[in-house]
């Protein structure tokens, strides 16, 4: 028998429309792991069992199975979108048990595609923080179980990571895809505004936040997010050199990238220029002041998803992010703050077309049960790893990350790509160059 667990989205598609597999027997392979190895790795809040399996059995009987781009394929779903059928937790005790009556619009969109959900996945409170970890989980990271996966999606990225389902769906809303595959060791894109349809949350954090796919390869990253967004990027129409800065600056003040990560970017700076394109040393002139914005919006948008919460019921970083963030949120819904950012680093990405920095300063921290601990340290720590991702939320610029090689502990390192709007095409032509620098292998060792 073959064993599809471990093969990407594209592979697992073109078999089930080739009839070489069903969508039941892959989706029962993919089970058949979750169930072996989640114990381990804590990368689902729910399993969808019998109902992935009545579900696979009716997409292999679809008139149009042979024209469905992910036929039979196993997804994992972020647990802030709304699956039919299945409560929408978004990693807390306040939220409500009651089963969502209709998929969310991008769950909808796999689903019409052929893709059969799995399960739901751990992310941290609200999706606040940049580990993932609460009352329902703890998503560690499958390369190097002692450390978290990352946030806010990542259990959706742990289960990748692990080959528990080849995709899985997440959201970024200050770096919450970027963050989970830099340690996961996976492809992401944050697509730039208006691309992929948002409706997370109360408001998507004032239109800061992303929906976007978690895969192992790029080829999987363009195929989710050409189903995401109903025909995907629109190819550029220069095939010519691309101007690259590279950049180790860190946005927020005080905190520079540790070799490893640093290493990486000169890795994959070498290997474009190796392609042809034209690569420089150059800093994005970020404001002083970007700390600052960056800290405003992220409390603010937590206050506005826990208005109609009992707080009583939130872990106590929660009700402290959401109570700092509540004198901001008008600023913060104007979008003064962000369109200041963008008026001022719209200069530089006219002179180049791709930003190419660290994705991570460091290694995410241990596993840990960080809902239980104050909301300082909860900040430095999330701040100390992972201070390159928030300003393109800010921006609502496309941005993604593509591994490069491995840490010294074998874990994965990675490097972030960033592009003016409209860019996303361009940041995937650079990221199927670096791909070649990835890890030796997709998917952890966990057998």
């Amino acid at each position: 028998m073959t064993d599809w667990a471990g093969r990407t989205a594209t592979e697992i598609a073109a078999a089930v429309r080739e009839k070489r597999a069903t969508p039941v027997e892959v989706v029962a392979e993919h089970l058949a792991r979750i169930e072996r190895l989640d114990g381990r790795v804590g990368a689902f809040r729910a399993v969808r069992a019998e109902a992935a399996l009545a579900e696979a059995e009716e997409v292999g009987a679809r008139d149009d199975l042979a024209r469905l781009p992910l036929a039979g394929v196993p997804v994992a779903v972020k647990d802030n979108l709304a699956v039919r059928g299945e409560s929408v937790r978004v990693g807390s005790a306040a939220t409500p048990e009651k089963p969502a009556g209709d998929d969310h619009v991008t769950v909808a969109r796999l689903r019409a595609a052929g893709a059969v959900v799995v399960g739901l996945t751990n992310v941290p409170e609200l999706c606040v923080f940049g580990t993932s970890e609460g009352v329902h989980g703890n998503a560690r990271n499958p390369w190097d179980p002692a450390r978290s996966a990352g946030g806010s999606s990542g259990g959706s990225a742990a289960a990748v990571a692990a080959g528990m389902v080849p995709v899985a769906l997440g959201n970024d809303g200050m770096g919450s895809l970027r963050i989970p595959a830099a340690t996961c060791g996976l492809v992401t894109i944050k697509p730039g505004s208006g691309m992929v349809p948002a409706g997370i949350g109360d408001g998507a954090w004032f239109g800061m936040s992303e929906n976007g796919p978690l895969a192992t390869t790029v080829a999987d990253v363009r195929l989710v997010l050409g189903v995401l967004a109903d025909g995907g990027p629109t190819p550029r129409e220069d095939s010519g050199a691309l101007r690259i800065a590279a950049s180790l600056r860190s946005p927020l003040a005080g905190i520079t990238a540790s070799r490893p990560y640093a290493d990486a970017v000169r890795e994959a700076a070498g290997v474009l220029m190796r392609a042809g394109h034209q690569v420089r040393r150059a800093d994005p002139p970020y404001p002083a002041s970007l700390g600052v914005t960056s800290l405003t919006h992220w409390t603010a948008g937590t206050s506005v998803d826990a208005r109609s919460l009992d707080r009583r019921l939130l872990a106590r970083r929660t009700r402290v992010h959401a109570a700092l963030g509540r004198p901001f949120v008008p600023a913060a819904a104007s979008g003064s703050a962000r369109q200041a950012l963008r008026a001022r680093l719209e200069p530089f990405f006219a002179e180049y077309d791709v930003l190419l920095t660290p994705a991570l300063a460091r290694r995410s921290p241990e596993a840990a049960p960080w809902h239980e601990r104050g909301w300082l340290r909860n900040v430095a720590a999330n701040s100390a790893y992972s201070p390159f991702t928030p300003p393109w939320n800010l921006t609502g610029w496309p941005a993604m990350t593509v591994p490069v090689g491995t840490l010294p502990s074998g874990a994965p390192r990675a490097v972030q790509l960033v592009g003016r709007p409209g860019s996303e095409a361009a940041l995937l032509e650079v990221a199927e160059r670096i791909e070649a620098l990835r890890p030796w292998r997709r998917t952890a060792p966990l057998d």
